[in-house]
């Protein structure tokens, strides 16, 4: 079979499944690992392409952790970094020392108890920030945790994966000091670019969509591949990408464009993550599987949660954190791998990761997706990993209660407005030198297209009470419209329109104001938001009013129905 008729198979299988998922009301993820094994060598036997699907694969974990590192301020890195190492290195530590002694009472040699040992203490960092993501909870207190003490856990084993050869060749520990030091110092350059280059190019950069789009892509797919020719892992290098380009305008612009690219590959990621999974001796293993399984699911975030708690953290965020290090890591096979190569390990050692691996992915995906749930249930039982007066630092949210779309003329009548206020509010525009002028002026401002459903996504309506948008396409004030009724359906929202019978429709689907403004001026329109504010009511009785009046016009020839006289 080609490959072109290879992929197309497993994306209508995969699309089979997902669907059968979707009825099941199950997470996707796990539709997409069955259908790896279902298309591997073991059911259907369709996969014969593992090196394009490893590459693709690749491309979709760089993407994601690209598009994961614009969500995280520099400045939260500093903030949690205490807690994302003592988590990280403390749950490794902990973990390989219970497991060696669980592995040991199995009857497994020493060394090869080591190494799965040390391989069941590794988290999946591609995984458990797809599941993260997919919750829209990476703005969460337990997220920028989980994310801090994941990178920390893929630095150690990246050190692992470089130092366990020493250990049976003649290689001397200078080349790792110096690979380190060489890390240090493109994480420097990256830094210095960011903050002193970027910043001037970016307005020019995000002008054209497709240029922004292009630039992205090879800001971090380029740093994650050099990072990982230079010895380091590709996900630290995407991450640390993302993280250069978190405080850009355009960052939330850049991810909603990358979001469509990267669930495509994501998917083709977990396909062959299921084909690759070898289960031929699994009668033999399901007993030791089964308990090194309980040891991650259950085990590990008891281990986390207790360090958090004896740190000070609440019980809630405990043991949602702990959720997010339910399941083995890509590292920990490939650490097995590599043990199998090295002669210290055996098939059979592989395959009995390999097996864990498959059980605690399928497991923490509903513990990460239901954590909720499960903390209202386990709540009494959790003061445990709770000291008395615990006290977290609390996660500054960027919640907005007002949002102005577009700052052109009939918008600067608005903003004008809203500085009056002295309230929250926010101002989005496509527009990167108006974005820059509103940053001059000190006025909180996102770049980005209120077209754009995947942008939307990107941002919080669930607290905003008033939206003003002063974009005049019909489709994109309605899209807007539906987009902020779905998330806070008692907020007030008004929009622009330049002809009756447009302002007659967005009226008919609920839009709480419409201004024309070549009947109503913009200062005017302005004038009413300043009196009635967010107070709906009020605009129900204008609406009202507007719309009888709207149709009057009509339906008496006094206006045409394309605005004009």
């Amino acid at each position: 079979m080609e490959l072109f008729s290879e992929l197309s198979v497993l994306v209508v299988l995969a699309t089979a499944v997902a669907l059968v998922m979707r009825i099941l009301r199950q997470p996707l993820i796990i539709g997409h690992i069955l259908t790896g094994l279902i298309a591997g060598p073991f059911v259907l036997n369709i996969v014969h392409s593992e090196e394009t699907l490893a590459l693709l694969g690749q491309i979709g974990v760089a993407i994601l952790l690209f598009t994961v590192g614009l969500h995280l301020d520099p400045a939260i890195i500093k903030k949690f970094g205490r807690v994302s190492l003592v988590t990280g290195v403390g749950q490794v530590v902990i973990t390989s020392l219970v497991g060696y002694w669980i592995c040991v009472a199995l009857g497994f040699p020493l060394l090869p108890s080591l190494y799965i040992a040390i391989a069941l203490a590794f988290s999946s960092t591609i995984i458990i920030m797809k599941l993260i993501s997919d919750k829209g909870d990476l703005e969460t207190l337990y997220a920028k945790i989980a994310i801090g003490f994941l990178l920390v856990q893929d630095l150690i084993a990246v050190v692992l994966l470089f130092t366990i050869p020493l250990f049976t060749t003649d290689a001397s520990f200078v080349s790792i000091g110096t690979l380190v030091a060489l890390g240090l110092a493109l994480i420097f350059v990256i830094a210095l670019v960011a903050h002193f280059i970027l910043p001037r190019v970016s307005a020019a950069i995000a002008k054209s969509h497709e240029f922004l789009f292009l630039f992205a892509l090879a800001w971090g797919i380029g740093i994650a591949a050099l990072f990982r020719e230079l010895g380091f892992s590709l996900e630290s290098g995407a991450l640390i990408a993302g993280v250069a380009l978190a405080t850009m305008p355009a960052r939330l612009e850049i991810s909603a464009r990358l979001s469509p690219l990267r669930d495509f590959f994501i998917v083709i990621f977990f396909i062959y993550l299921g084909a690759e999974l070898q289960l031929s001796s699994i009668g033999e293993l399901i007993i030791p599987a089964v308990i090194l399984s309980a040891l991650v699911l259950i085990g590990n975030p008891l281990i986390l949660m207790a360090i958090l708690g004896f740190m000070g953290y609440k019980k809630k965020t405990s043991l949602q954190t702990g959720f997010t290090v339910a399941q083995i890591s890509e590292f920990s096979l490939i650490l097995v791998a590599l043990g199998v190569s090295l002669g210290h390990l055996t098939q059979e050692h592989l395959s009995l990761v390999t097996l864990v691996g498959l059980i605690t992915i399928f497991g923490s995906t509903y513990l990460v997706l239901y954590s909720d749930g499960i903390y209202k249930r386990l709540s009494p039982l959790l003061s445990l990993f709770e000291r008395k007066n615990a006290h977290e630092p609390r996660m500054r949210f960027k919640h907005y209660e007002i949002i102005l779309f577009g700052c052109n003329r009939v918008g600067h009548d608005f903003l004008n407005v809203l500085e009056k206020f002295g309230r929250p509010f926010v101002v989005v525009d496509h527009d990167p030198d108006r974005i820059s002028e509103l940053e001059r002026r000190g006025i909180p401002a996102l770049f980005g297209d209120a077209g754009d459903p995947d942008f939307l996504e990107t941002i919080d309506f669930s607290r905003v009470e008033l939206v003003l948008s002063t974009v005049p396409e019909t489709n994109t004030n309605a899209l807007l419209h539906q987009t902020v009724r779905a998330q806070a359906p008692e907020a007030v929202v008004i929009v622009v329109a330049h002809r009756v019978t447009d302002a007659i429709g967005h009226y008919e689907g609920g839009v709480d104001y419409v201004v024309l403004p070549h009947f109503l001026g913009s200062k005017h329109a302005a004038e009413i938001v300043l009196r009635f504010k967010s107070n709906r009511a009020k605009y129900d009785i204008l609406r009202s009013e507007h719309l009888d009046d709207l149709l009057l016009r009509v339906s008496a020839g006094h206006e045409h129905p394309e605005g004009k006289k």
